[in-house]
């Protein structure tokens, strides 16, 4: 899959955008702040969660993939009828297969495009 043939050109000539930026996948320090922050959003109290360890097992994870994560995780523990830990956590994580593992090839084709032609941010 060609990335840079998939936009109009029209669309990636200088001039039609001040500058085009590309946010690669999140490092051990951005996961983290993503796991804190879906979890402040459902309620849950960052102290009873292992961030650390949550933040090692997510490596290649996008941040909608931790966000999904955390979402499922939470039914999960509805279902089951006790809180949200570190555990759920960790079994949707190991059960999800990050698009940086299932279609490897195509992100880091993305990641060398955008190291060529677009402004990197992370």
């Amino acid at each position: 899959m060609h990335y840079d043939l998939k936009l109009p050109l029209q669309l990636l000539r200088k001039g039609r955008f001040d500058e085009i930026f590309f946010v690669d996948l999140p490092d051990t320090q951005e996961r983290q702040t993503i796991f804190q922050i879906h979890l402040s959003l459902r309620k849950q109290n960052q102290q009873f969660f292992d961030l650390e360890l949550l933040t090692a097992e997510s490596e290649g994870f996008s941040g909608a993939e931790i966000e999904q994560v955390v979402i499922a995780a939470l039914y999960r523990a509805l279902y089951l009828k006790q809180p949200l830990d570190t555990k759920l956590l960790l079994a949707e994580i190991r059960q999800t297969i990050p698009l940086s593992v299932s279609r490897r090839e195509d992100i880091e084709r993305l990641q060398q495009l955008a190291r060529d032609r677009f402004i990197t941010v992370h």
